[in-house]
């Protein structure tokens, strides 16, 4: 268990590194990891997950800038989200396909807060990676993935076409039609209704207390993500349920 938790806490600073440079366009592989205020390269002891932003206080070892404390957030976010996965799933091959997931949707997540754009390359990576797992591993048949996709596709396709892309983009659309293949068609619908009650609550939640005006764009796919998440983890319970409870 430590060691899933230390896993998901390298993982979650490799993260900030896709979350900071994939919307600007630039490598997640070089330059080395470096202060983005004084350009300082940061050495292994500066890189500590968690343990060096406490460290040092939440500031630049070298030029003093503050850090972010998100960095540590997202950090210690992964490592808890891969911790409830690996005791969810227990360990296996399909543990990998789920925690690639897991992290896929972390960074959309901050990156749709920072920008309000969820990045092809994220959605491209995703289909990448079910193609591949789902011929090694078969975990989902094809037919229930590809209705799945359809089902997360159609529906935001044509919202997207009926308000003119307000308050909703085609990444959304894009994130829905892969997030599919992995669920399926029932998860999907659940993940479809989740994500909209989440957005309708937490945007009713933003206005109310004015960290957002009514004008302000409030991202769609951080709902998306809480809900497959939600799905992931509890969306077969949840439809039995709903399925007793109607019988």
């Amino acid at each position: 268990m430590f060691v899933v938790f230390v896993f998901g806490l390298l993982i979650g600073s490799f993260l900030n590194v896709v979350i900071y440079r994939l919307p600007e366009g630039q490598s997640i592989a070089s330059p080395p990891s470096h202060c983005p205020q004084c350009g300082t390269p940061l050495k292994p002891v500066d890189l500590v997950p968690v343990l060096s932003w406490l460290m040092l206080g939440g500031k630049c070892r070298y030029c003093k800038a503050k850090v972010p404390a998100r960095y540590a957030l997202v950090e210690l976010l992964t490592g808890f989200l891969f911790l409830f996965t690996y005791l969810q799933f227990g360990l296996s091959w399909m543990l990998l396909v789920h925690l690639v997931f897991v992290a896929v949707l972390i960074a959309m997540t901050f990156i749709d807060l920072d920008h309000q754009i969820i990045p092809d390359e994220l959605n491209v990576f995703l289909l990448v990676i079910f193609v591949v797992a789902n011929l090694a591993l078969g975990f989902i048949p094809w037919k229930d993935a590809v209705f799945g996709a359809l089902a997360g596709f159609i529906p935001l396709f044509l919202l997207v076409l009926l308000t003119g892309g307000a308050g909703m983009g085609m990444g959304d659309v894009k994130l829905m039609f892969v997030l599919g293949l992995y669920l399926g068609l029932w998860h999907t619908l659940l993940t479809l209704f989740l994500s909209f009650i989440y957005g309708g609550f937490f945007g009713v939640v933003l206005l109310a207390t004015k960290i957002k005006k009514r004008k302000d764009a409030i991202p769609f796919g951080p709902w998306i993500a809480l809900a497959a998440l939600t799905t992931l983890y509890f969306g077969s319970n949840l439809i039995s349920w709903y399925l007793g409870f109607l019988l």
